[in-house]
């Protein structure tokens, strides 16, 4: 039975040195209900958390005695399930970042209001939850909260590998996955971003609650916001009943947004501004709701570079880019790319009711050599291709598909004849339809890269999959 002196414990640990702030902040927190204790020094507030033993710690990070990420991970040491909230001045946003690198559960940047604060708070103390220390565990004493295990994460997160990027990968993700800290995935097309976004989901606190996966450069930016928010019955044309956006269905556990750098900028304003309040506004509605949902976002672009064009906000950068994870190119990760084709091999094959003894040694060492352009999903692509044409036995050269063993030579063709961009004089496209215009002008530019739909992304400076959409579509209009 949990003790009265217990249950009156501070939930919440105040330390900030400025007095008139620290008096703001402690008046706002009790009047919504928070039983709140305070200190002004590292020194005091570590008196402090080691007297009462919070669930959740607002701690400046410039404090007069001592730095405030040596106290944060001071406090970390003493109750690992304690979650602490940055807080920082404006223009020391890389102290903030740091401190979620280092552990930090959510971070506020002063000057805040107070609809931050109390979002910030609540979804701290959603994620603490009923703290072990209270937690009667039998008579060998309070249960410890448990750090996910790297090696024991690598064969439940979906990954396979072992080599020494991967094993960087599964620590980090074991490092972040119960903070609340946004993680930002990087990589080419097919190296496996949503995996990751899942293994940061499973091995996370929220892993009980939805995974909701939204792909911002497949969804027509005329709808983006209604998929992301949500809309009411006759918000629109075409609003024929209400829609529960990604965001609501989210509450509760992670909203994974990959291509977030394909999202319109009118957009990236509302979603900067759900990440600071908590709170989802449908098309059409008139008051907000609050949710509760932890973001984790995937381009295969540089976004940094995309900031510095104008295509994605600098604010809405920095807010997101708290842990980064890169994940390799197949080509970079040597003896990952025989697992995974020996994984997929016998999965494939159990499938299909075939029997395969392996890969041929001739086979192993070309996988070594290609340069897998497609990655992971084109190495899946290949063994898929090799089991449901073949009826078992040693995978050999003849097995794999045609062409593969040719990707990794140097074009010897002549080059080809002027097709490209510089084909499409101005006068041409003078008195098109907007959309007429942009079709030659992609067709001209595919034309150019043999029909490559990734050269010629990069070229247009657009995703690949923004390019796949539109073909389609006009597929979809010939027939």
């Amino acid at each position: 039975m949990k003790s009265s002196t217990a249950l009156t414990r501070p939930a919440v640990l105040l330390v900030e040195d400025t007095m008139s702030l620290q008096m703001v902040y402690r008046s706002i927190l009790a009047t919504s209900g928070h039983r709140v204790a305070v200190a002004s020094t590292a020194a005091e507030g570590l008196e402090q958390f080691r007297t009462h033993r919070p669930m959740v710690v607002l701690l400046d990070l410039m404090l007069p005695d001592r730095d405030g990420l040596e106290v944060m991970q001071d406090i970390q040491s003493i109750q690992p399930e304690t979650r602490v909230i940055a807080i920082t001045a404006n223009g020391s946003v890389n102290r903030a970042v740091e401190a979620m690198r280092a552990g930090a559960h959510d971070f506020l940047v002063k000057p805040f209001d107070e609809g931050r604060l109390l979002s910030a708070v609540q979804n701290a103390l959603a994620e603490a939850g009923p703290r072990d220390a209270l937690r009667p565990s039998g008579p060998s004493g309070p249960s410890v909260t448990r750090k996910a295990d790297p090696a024991q994460m690598a064969e439940s997160s979906g990954f396979i590998g072992s080599s020494e990027a991967m094993a960087r990968i599964h620590g980090t993700i074991a490092s972040v996955a119960r903070s609340m800290a946004t993680v930002f995935i990087t990589g080419e097309s097919g190296t496996g971003k949503e995996l990751c976004a899942l293994a940061v989901h499973a091995n996370s606190n929220r892993a009980a609650g939805p995974f909701i996966a939204l792909n911002c450069g497949a969804i027509p930016q005329d709808l983006l916001e209604s998929e992301v928010f949500g809309h009411m019955k006759g918000s629109f044309t075409g609003a024929i009943s209400d829609k529960q956006g990604a965001a609501t269905a989210a509450d509760g556990g992670t909203l994974f947004l990959d291509e977030i750098c394909e999202m319109a900028p009118a957009l990236q304003t509302k979603l900067l501004r759900f990440l600071q309040t908590s709170t989802v506004q449908p098309v059409g509605a008139t008051r907000p709701r609050k949710v509760n949902v932890r973001i984790v976002c995937a381009t295969n672009r540089d976004p940094l570079d995309a900031v510095r064009r104008g295509h994605f906000r600098e604010d809405l950068y920095y807010r997101l880019y708290v842990v980064p994870i890169h994940m390799p190119p197949l080509r970079d990760r040597g003896q990952d790319i025989i697992e995974i084709a020996e994984a997929a091999l016998a999965r494939f094959a159990q499938e299909e009711g075939r029997t395969f003894h392996g890969l041929d040694p001739a086979v192993r060492n070309l996988m070594l050599s290609l340069p897998w352009p497609g990655n992971v999903r084109q190495l899946l692509n290949v063994m898929r291709n090799v089991v449901v044409l073949n009826q078992g036995g040693w995978v050999t050269p003849e097995m794999l598909p045609p062409g593969l063993a040719d990707e990794g030579r140097p074009a010897e063709a002549p080059p080809l004849p002027l097709a490209g961009p510089e084909a499409v004089g101005l006068d041409s496209l003078l008195g098109l339809p907007l959309a007429e215009a942009e079709r030659r002008l992609i067709e001209a530019t595919l034309a150019q890269y043999g029909g490559s739909i990734p050269k010629a992304a990069r070229v247009l400076d657009v995703s690949p999959s923004t390019l796949y959409r539109k073909i389609e579509a006009w597929g979809a209009k010939a027939s």
